[in-house]
């Protein structure tokens, strides 16, 4: 065992579970691949202003969870908590929004870092898959990330999952509901963090999960009581499309999420079989969000979903994932002009793209045969000096037990065509 282990609120993705995660990120992806998405990849760590401002000084998220710090040079950086801001940055900075061509639809994919207290389903280094469009007001685009979010996880068998939608309002109406919330909250018996916290933001205390705070939210007003004519016309054609796409969700009034750039269209997708950590990803508009960190008015939305807590989700449904076998051919030689003929014959296999591995390190028959059965192959190439001498190698299907000699020369063609 290693003297270092890995630090507390982490983990390491190691082979096989590590395979579910790959697919996972991948069956997030395709859909978006598909829907005119774009690959984007920034910096693990950005300016720590950059967060500040974009997921609000009041969040739990700036204030308690951030990973900060000073270079050597001053600068003050910290690890990405969450990925919108770096994105939308990065278009800005790229000026990706005057090619004339909006909304600029971007995916992404990587590990975010936020320090909290551990516990299944929250880690202080986490995996998301997340999409943005930017530079659009339109309900349609905002019905798309809902629909192709739902499509993803029905790609990967998931069932027990639900929607919650609600409407945050805009600059226009959400102030009056603001007014109404903070005087509802100071009336209540709320410690002292809370209450600052209602000052700067009080939809802030919406989303606090302790009991203690929600049993006095019960009669708090609703922001859908507050929605301008605009903001309820656009909410309402949201609905409308998902519910013709056939994608059911339900309305939670309360819901806000945890980020301040929000506006508008809020969404979460939560999984009951997670407990305390239901929500597996979420998003919404965020209209204002370029204007916080110095760009132009750029209306845009997106969600992240997180890779960990799919798999979870996956684990608590007991959907196991039909996983290609990362071995489809084992070679196993004996002898020194064997290595070099089966090790010529698995570069030539993998160059037409089937997956194979050799028995390396010089093991016995017993024990590279174990090796095979382990890698998960489907057939095993075997061959020994009286094997080459008559121009063949041994060929076993691993699932059949089956063998036959077939020519040095006709592997290639022959697993080709029995792997097909």
């Amino acid at each position: 065992m290693s003297t270092f282990q890995a630090p507390k609120g982490t983990y390491d993705l190691i082979p096989p579970d590590s395979a579910t995660y790959l697919a996972v990120r991948e069956a997030i992806a395709a859909p978006l691949r598909n829907s005119g998405y774009g690959y984007i990849e920034t910096p693990g760590f950005e300016n720590v202003e950059l967060f500040a401002r974009g997921v609000g000084e009041s969040t739990d998220i700036v204030t308690k969870e951030m990973y900060a710090f000073e270079t050597k040079g001053g600068d003050k950086l910290a690890l990405r908590p969450e990925g919108t801001a770096s994105v939308l940055r990065a278009a800005l900075e790229a000026n990706l929004h005057k090619t004339g061509n909006l909304p600029v639809k971007l995916w992404y994919s990587g590990s975010y870092y936020r320090y909290e207290r551990p516990q299944k389903g929250r880690y202080r280094h986490f995996s998301q898959v997340g999409a943005e469009a930017i530079g659009a007001e339109d309900p349609a685009l905002d019905a798309e990330l809902i629909i192709l979010a739902d499509q993803a996880y029905r790609s990967l068998g998931l069932r027990n999952f639900r929607i919650l939608l609600n409407s945050l309002g805009d600059k226009e109406c959400r102030p009056v509901y603001r007014a109404a919330l903070q005087d509802f909250l100071r009336g209540l018996d709320l410690d002292e963090d809370t209450l600052r916290r209602a000052e700067i933001n009080p939809l802030r205390v919406l989303d606090d999960k302790r009991e203690s705070v929600q049993k006095q939210l019960t009669g708090a007003p609703l922001l859908r009581d507050y929605l301008c004519d605009a903001c309820k016309a656009y909410h309402e054609e949201v609905r409308e499309l998902i519910t013709a796409a056939g994608v059911a969700f339900e309305d939670d009034p309360k819901l806000v999420r945890g980020l301040d750039y929000y506006t508008r269209t809020t969404f979460e997708f939560v999984h009951d079989g997670l407990g305390s950590q239901s929500a597996v990803g979420g998003g919404g508009r965020y209209d204002g969000l370029s204007e916080m960190i110095g760009g132009p008015a750029l209306p845009s939305v997106g969600w992240a979903l997180g890779v960990d807590r799919t798999v979870l989700a996956l684990e608590a449904e007991g959907v196991a994932l039909d996983l290609p076998s990362t071995t489809s051919v084992y070679a196993v030689p004996l002898g020194e002009e064997a290595r070099r003929v089966l090790f010529a014959k698995v570069t030539e296999l993998r160059k037409v793209g089937i997956a194979a591995d050799f028995a390396y390190g010089g093991k016995g028959l017993k024990g590279a045969m174990k090796n095979a059965n382990r890698s998960g192959a489907r057939f095993t190439l075997v061959a020994g000096e009286r094997d080459l001498a008559e121009g063949v190698v041994q060929l076993k299907d691993m699932e059949s037990g089956e063998q036959s000699a077939i020519g040095v020369n006709e592997i290639v063609a022959e697993l080709e065509s029995r792997l097909g």
